[in-house]
C-alpha cells in the first residue's frame, strides 16, 4: 500500500469511527446496561445515556485508524499475487490481526466507558482515578482476551460478507459500487455479525464490569487477592459462566458482599471499610 492510501485509510477510519460511536452511543449505553449483571433498571436504566461519553470521544479515532490502516496494510500484502479464490481468507486475517491491535486501543476506554455506563452518577474521570487506584494499569485492560475473542469472530463475519457482497452486487450492475450501496452492504454484515457474536459480547461485558476482590481480605482458597469478582464468582477466564450466570433476584449486584467486603453502590470500585 503506497504512503498516501495509507493516510486516507487512517483519516477515513478514524473519522469513520469517531462519527459511528458518537451517534449511536445512547444505543450502546442501553446495550451495555441490558448485558450487565444487576440489570437494565438498576444500572440506570434511561437515565444519562451518554455517560461514559468522554472516554469514547478521545478513543474513538486512534482505535478505529488502527483497526484500518493495520487492515488495508494486511490486506494489501496477503493480496499480492494471490489467488482471488483466497480473498475470504484474506480478509480474514487481515480483519483478526487488525482487531488484535485495535483491542491494545480499545480495550481502555471500553472498560471506562462501561463503568460509567452502569454508573452514571460517577463522571468517566472518577471511574478512571478509582480503576487505576484500585486495579493499576491491567484493571484498564481488563476482559482484553474476552474482547479479542469477541471482535475477531465479529470480523470473520462482518468483512468477508461485506467484501463478498460488494462483489457480487458490482458484478450484477457491471460497475464499482457507489458510497451508499457499499455502505447497505456494510449494515447488512454488520448487523448478521453482531447478532452471530451477541453471546460474547454479554461475556465480555459482564468481565469488563467485574469487581476486583479486596486485597485486604481473607481467602479460601476460592478468591485470590486481585481476582475479579462477579455475582457466583464469575472470573475473567471464565466467560462461560459469566454467560450463564443469572442475574441476583431482588438486589443491587453494586451492593453484593464479598468475604465481608461491603460495596456501596456510589462508588463500584472501591476498597472495603477495613483497608
Amino acid at each position: 500500500m503506497e504512503p498516501r492510501e495509507s493516510w486516507a485509510a487512517l483519516a477515513a477510519g478514524g473519522v469513520a469511527g469517531v462519527c459511528v460511536d458518537l451517534i449511536l452511543f445512547p444505543l450502546d449505553t442501553v446495550k451495555t446496561r441490558l448485558q450487565s449483571p444487576q440489570g437494565f433498571r438498576k444500572a440506570g436504566g434511561f437515565r444519562g445515556i451518554y455517560a461514559g461519553v468522554p472516554s469514547t470521544a478521545i478513543g474513538s479515532f486512534p482505535n478505529a485508524a488502527a483497526f484500518f490502516i493495520t487492515y488495508e496494510n494486511v490486506k494489501s500484502v496477503l493480496h499480492h499475487g494471490s489467488a482471488s479464490c483466497l480473498a475470504p481468507a484474506t480478509h480474514m486475517v487481515a480483519a483478526s490481526l487488525a482487531e488484535v491491535v485495535a483491542c491494545l486501543i480499545r480495550v481502555p476506554s471500553e472498560v471506562v466507558k462501561q463503568r460509567a455506563q452502569v454508573s452514571p452518577s460517577s463522571s468517566t474521570l472518577q471511574i478512571l482515578s478509582r480503576t487505576l487506584y484500585h486495579e493499576g494499569i491491567q484493571g484498564l485492560y481488563r476482559g482484553y482476551k474476552s474482547t479479542v475473542l469477541r471482535e475477531i469472530p465479529f470480523s470473520l463475519v462482518q468483512f468477508p460478507l461485506w467484501e463478498s457482497l460488494k462483489d457480487l452486487w458490482s458484478w450484477k450492475q457491471g460497475h464499482v459500487v457507489d458510497s451508499w450501496q457499499s455502505a447497505v452492504c456494510g449494515a447488512f454484515a454488520g448487523g448478521f455479525a453482531a447478532a452471530v457474536t451477541t453471546p460474547l459480547d454479554v461475556a465480555k461485558t459482564r468481565i469488563m464490569l467485574a469487581k476486583l476482590v479486596c486485597r485486604c481480605c481473607p481467602t479460601d482458597g476460592r478468591d485470590q487477592p486481585g481476582r475479579l469478582h462477579l455475582p457466583g464468582d464469575i472470573r475473567e477466564d471464565s466467560a462461560a459462566a459469566a454467560l450463564t450466570q443469572p442475574r441476583p433476584a431482588g438486589e443491587d449486584a453494586e451492593e453484593e458482599s464479598t468475604h465481608g467486603c461491603s460495596f456501596p453502590p456510589a462508588a463500584p470500585y472501591p476498597r472495603c471499610s477495613s483497608c
